[in-house]
């Protein structure tokens, strides 16, 4: 099942990991699920995108329990002036609750809390003087701070850690928080043989505090101005390409460092998950560089990257490396080798099969037991919204393909759901939104858009107990 821990239901303005995320786990196991998939959890800027987000390895605060606080009593919200809806409500619960925390008197959650910072110290003190520089600087990105603190010359630092020293604390109590009520989540999931499969996007955003406090691994000089950026070319999705804007890699430098910077990233997403998503895995191969100062990613070039030596130092150090790629889009023979020689599963988008094509590799019998099949991803429209935007495939070319005709838009997609499940790839991943059959308001997102996205949430009234049912019976049948 696919769906990102905001769009779990709840009184905020986004779910969060508290009580509803542990009802999720019950009703997965209990419907015959086994594994949750969901976007990348950093903490996000203004825009929601959990693909580019201010850190690789941090947590995002809005997805911090405030029920947990409580349970704590760390926290009482009979004090909080704000309504529950509004956008500051969460970070101003946090703030409370930090400053109780650091009130408190226990031996164990400061033996804790002394751990946590030990275990994450490569990432968590950078992070938390950026959180803090963010804070004060309102918000701005690092790349227009005064001169010293965006050179970081030490002295400068040095000074704003000491008069920035609660700010930072906050910072690392809600980080203590977020890991601490993220692995009590991954253990109910695991008492309930729920697997958590999360998702690393290929790039970081600019103004994250990786690129500010290791800049030596980005194409950028040291006032954060790049020749080139990241995207992709035209495809399926945009006919003008995506211009992400992310910093490319100087791969040359991480190769010289033997890939320090993704061996810590990955350690600490092997922490949080049970499996990882890699996110654009064609940019290991060869990325797409566009001239930064163009508009669209139509002019761009791709140019090859050290991704055999990147994977083959990752399967050193790491005894256990899940990791599933997430190879669609612009696909070469190259990609495929690279993928295949490290016998990493691919995807498989059911949206994409039906194009007339009967060789189009999306297409079920077409699959192999090595692949994952989605009815849909996070960037598709949901199902029931596809089957009834007639121009988005070739309707007739699907009715064929199941041998059936002149049925309701939601039994089609019902039928498009069973095609999934009865593939021969190994897991098959379904969108909530496709389980409730919802229409395309309820899209996540729209790639290559920047309103509007990222905001969706269910709520329990949607789901119909003849849903569970049949996935049930769908589970059982094509023993899943």
């Amino acid at each position: 099942m696919l769906l990102h821990p905001t769009s779990l239901p709840g009184p905020y303005k986004n779910g969060d990991i508290g009580h509803q995320a542990y009802r999720f786990i019950e009703f997965l196991s209990s419907s015959g699920f086994k594994v949750w998939q969901m976007l990348p959890l950093g903490p996000t800027h203004d825009d929601k995108s959990p693909y580019q987000c201010m850190s690789t390895h941090a947590g995002n605060p809005q997805l911090i329990s405030l029920d947990w606080l409580e349970d704590k009593h760390w926290l009482d919200r009979n004090k909080i002036k704000l309504a529950e809806t509004d956008d500051n409500y969460r970070l101003v619960c946090l703030e409370q609750a930090g400053s109780y925390f650091y009130r408190l008197e226990d031996k164990l959650t400061e033996k804790n809390l002394k751990k946590f910072k030990k275990n994450h110290q490569n990432w968590l003190d950078d992070f938390s003087l950026f959180m803090a520089l963010k804070k004060k600087y309102s918000q701005t990105p690092w790349y227009q701070w005064p001169d010293k603190i965006r050179h970081r010359d030490s002295k400068a630092l040095e000074t704003e850690r000491e008069q920035l020293k609660d700010q930072i604390n906050q910072v690392v109590f809600e980080q203590f928080v977020f890991f601490t009520q993220w692995h009590e989540v991954r253990g109910y999931a695991k008492q309930h043989n729920v697997e958590l499969f999360g998702d690393m996007p290929i790039f970081v955003a600019k103004d994250s505090a990786d690129v500010w406090a290791q800049r030596k691994n980005f194409l950028m000089n040291s006032d954060g101005q790049m020749e080139y950026v990241a995207g992709v070319p035209p495809d399926a999705f945009s006919a003008t390409g995506q211009r992400w804007g992310n910093p490319l890699y100087d791969w040359q430098y991480m190769a010289l460092t033997k890939f320090d910077w993704w061996k810590e990233r990955f350690a600490t997403q092997l922490e949080l998950f049970d499996m990882i998503r890699l996110d654009h895995f064609r940019g290991l191969q060869a990325s797409w560089h566009i001239p930064a100062r163009d508009d669209t990613a139509i002019n761009g070039e791709w140019v090859e990257v050290p991704g055999q030596e990147l994977l083959t130092e990752l399967n050193k150090t790491f005894h256990h490396l899940p990791l599933i790629a997430e190879d669609l889009g612009v696909i070469t023979d190259e990609v495929i080798d690279l993928k295949n020689s490290f016998n990493l599963p691919g995807m498989k988008v059911l949206q994409f099969a039906f194009d007339g094509n009967n060789k189009n590799p999306h297409l079920p019998h077409c699959h192999h037991p090595d692949d994952i099949v989605y009815s849909g991803t996070h960037d598709n429209n949901t199902t029931l919204g596809w089957i009834k935007n007639k121009s988005d495939y070739d309707s007739e070319f699907f009715k064929n393909y199941l041998n059936i005709d002149d049925l309701s838009d939601e039994d089609y997609a019902w039928s498009a759901i069973r095609l999934a499940m009865a593939s021969v790839s190994f897991m098959c991943v379904l969108p909530m939104q496709d389980l409730l059959l919802l229409d395309s308001s309820a899209r996540m997102n729209v790639p290559g858009t920047t309103a509007g996205n990222w905001s969706w949430r269910f709520n329990w009234e949607q789901l119909n107990p003849e849903t569970v049912k049949h996935v049930l019976r769908f589970n059982s049948l094509y023993q899943r």
